[in-house]
């Protein structure tokens, strides 16, 4: 019994078990780059011959070697599912290695210390409590939001300095330094993204693992307002889109399926309320970096900088000059 061995697919080889291992090792990969880890495979596979390139490898090849992987993995409780990213390349479709069975943000912690496990489930709260309201649905957090969180919060009773009841988990909580590289760390491994703005939110790999998790932990009983919330043309979880212009309507759509989702309409109104769809309500860090604020703010950041750029250049001649 020691040596039992799931079965393997017929048909499955070397090659196979070399793309089941690189998958592994990355959790996704979108096409473009199975094409290039293929190419690689195929062409060490090879007795002689020139080398492979990518894109001689076809989505035909890519499928087979995804079912063989799938049906290898069943046994063991994974699977490898599809979804497509929100923002990047409009959509391109994402193939997630993942555990069947994993209960909720464990997986996001394996390797890590208890420390780090209850700062990821306090980000995780920051991220689809405090930051996801129903003014403004953002579900992201910039770098400042999650070092504010890099301690638990104090206990009723606790003053400033920490005296009386003991802190929130029983945890002391982590040093910024510890905070920006788990954060560093939790992107490499795919289960979070950082924006072009600074923003950190859920990756693909990360809404298909924690996808039922979400929805049980952050959406209460049915009629009241929903933190997690799908969209109404493919019925995935909305992190990055649009909302109804009206801010009690529960509607949502991603950027990359209102397209073809208004051309099915007769009239661009949400299908729930009947408002007119102005597609100017954001879900995501747009919900903050579009506003005139955010915008203003950003403008002077940028003046003071280049004025602090400008100041050491002049510094810099009048040292040379001397």
């Amino acid at each position: 019994m020691d040596d039992w061995e799931p079965p393997v697919p017929e048909g499955y080889d070397d090659t196979h078990k070399a793309f089941l291992q690189a998958f592994m090792a990355r959790s996704t990969l979108t096409f473009s780059e199975a094409q290039k880890v293929l190419a690689k495979i195929k062409t060490a596979a090879q007795a002689s011959g020139p080398e492979i390139r990518p894109s001689a490898i076809t989505m035909e090849d890519f499928t087979h070697y995804v079912q063989m992987a799938r049906e290898a993995i069943e046994p063991l409780d994974y699977d490898i599912r599809i979804m497509r990213h929100q923002i990047h390349n409009r959509g391109e479709r994402v193939w997630v290695f993942l555990n069947a069975h994993s209960d909720g943000p464990t997986q996001m912690a394996t390797t890590r210390t208890a420390e780090e496990v209850a700062y990821i489930k306090r980000l995780l709260d920051a991220m689809y409590m405090d930051y996801n309201t129903e003014r403004m649905e953002v579900m992201a957090v910039n770098e400042a939001q999650a070092l504010k969180i890099s301690r638990p919060p104090r206990s009723a009773g606790q003053d400033a300095n920490g005296n009386g009841a003991s802190q929130a988990e029983g945890a002391k909580g982590l040093k910024h330094s510890e905070v920006l590289s788990l954060l560093a760390s939790l992107v490499a491994e795919g289960w979070l993204e950082k924006s072009a703005a600074g923003f950190y939110s859920l990756s693909p790999r990360s809404l298909v693992e924690l996808w039922g998790w979400l929805s049980e932990t952050y959406n209460d009983e049915e009629g009241t307002w929903q933190r997690i919330k799908f969209c109404e043309a493919c019925k995935e979880i909305v992190t990055h889109g649009q909302r109804c212009t009206n801010s009690d309507c529960v509607i949502r759509l991603h950027d990359i399926c209102e397209d073809d989702y208004w051309r099915t309409q007769r009239e661009k109104k949400c299908p729930k309320c009947k408002t007119e769809w102005d597609g100017e309500r954001f879900v995501g860090e747009r919900a903050v970096t579009s506003r005139s604020g955010y915008q203003r703010a950003r403008g002077r950041r940028s003046g003071a900088g280049r004025r602090s750029q400008t100041l050491q250049e002049d510094d810099g001649d009048g040292g040379d000059g001397e």
